[in-house]
């Protein structure tokens, strides 16, 4: 029985076949954005089973199933949606709704480039950082340097070269280069790790400038905790970094995200780090930091907190709240216009 999502400008309903090749005792829909106080257990419903919801604060929704049968459990994604989503953490259905558009320049022509790759040694993270360079081709000329933390992921699941490459062939930004920074120890490296900044100021920056050749201030951009660590090393080393593009940022407080503290282990780390940016004011450099955050995720409190605090700190700092959750594909959509106009505003004036 073919049973797809039933989808509406304002709803949509859920549908899993009852009988013949799947037979269910439960279900229940394992949304990939923050829904709190909303009842996700399927209901028998005449052969069937439904979950009707009203839509949420979202152009597109990513989801998986949660089935329950013969007392066992099991998460797939959704057998009558052809519709996928690629992530760090495997594909997830998605519902589009009527009103989302994917960006333009997904299938604009783009200026051709490749790619020099680095292995960074780092003594004090005890692992070395792997870097990919995007520059457009045949070129050694001094550019502009975008650098990304979880850069190939970034690459791969928002196409993040692919955006810069169409932006260039567009003129609607200068030629530039684009270093994709692999995390390494994710969890230890990105919160809030002092050595972590010492190491993108001592030997990841000089080694990116030693292989090309960078003109003008460098812009750092990070998604979750990829955020926070681009804050935190913008903040500890002025001159680091001339302008922030942060993503879902995982600015989190005890106040604001409990439910952190027990299932992240570095929870005490981060919440530390923000209570104290909040506290100790202004910091020796300010640059430019826009922000963007999905309308339906748990840390869209805290990115609006954050950019209260770092407008107050002298930051022009600027949040751009989206119509979708934490995943690549909503990040990568809220590339145009956010991110195009820091960059075009930090290296062109």
């Amino acid at each position: 029985m073919d049973t797809p999502p039933l989808v509406s400008a304002d709803s949509v309903t859920f549908r899993l076949p009852n009988g013949d090749e799947l037979t269910l005792d439960g279900a229940r829909l394992l949304p990939a954005l923050s829904l709190p106080d909303t009842p996700l257990d399927f209901s028998p419903d005449d052969g069937e089973w439904r979950l009707h919801l009203d839509r949420p604060p979202v152009h597109r929704m990513e989801y998986k199933f949660q089935l329950h049968r013969e007392g066992a459990t099991e998460e797939v994604c959704d057998p009558a949606n052809p519709l996928r989503a690629p992530g760090a953490f495997g594909d997830k259905s998605v519902v589009e709704f009527p009103d989302y558009t994917a960006p333009a320049w997904l299938s604009a022509e783009r200026v051709p480039g490749e790619y020099v790759d680095l292995s960074i040694p780092a003594p004090a993270l005890d692992h070395d950082i792997e870097a990919r360079v995007w520059t457009p081709a045949d070129t050694d000329e001094p550019l502009p340097l975008l650098v990304a933390h979880d850069g190939p992921e970034y690459d791969r699941l928002a196409d993040l070269t692919g955006f810069v490459a169409a932006l260039i062939a567009e003129e609607r930004l200068p030629r530039c280069r684009v270093a994709l920074l692999a995390p390494g120890a994710r969890d230890d490296n990105y919160s809030a790790n002092p050595w972590y900044s010492a190491t993108l100021h001592q030997r990841v920056l000089p080694a990116l400038r030693d292989a090309v050749a960078v003109t003008g201030p460098v812009a750092g951009m990070g998604a979750s905790l990829g955020g926070l660590a681009m804050l935190h090393a913008q903040r500890a080393l002025p001159g680091l970094f001339g302008g922030l593009f942060l993503q879902s940022a995982s600015f989190l407080t005890i106040e604001l995200d409990p439910q952190e503290s027990e299932r992240f282990s570095k929870f005490a780390q981060v919440s530390t780090y923000v209570a104290k940016v909040q506290a100790e004011g202004a910091p020796f450099e300010t640059v430019p930091v826009v922000l963007t955050c999905g309308l339906a995720e748990e840390n869209l409190a805290n990115n609006r907190q954050m950019t209260l605090t770092l407008y107050a700190h002298g930051y022009e700092a600027r949040l751009v709240e989206v119509p979708d959750a934490h995943n690549y594909v909503g990040w990568r959509d809220a590339f145009d216009p956010a991110l195009a106009g820091l960059l075009s505003e930090l290296w062109e004036g």
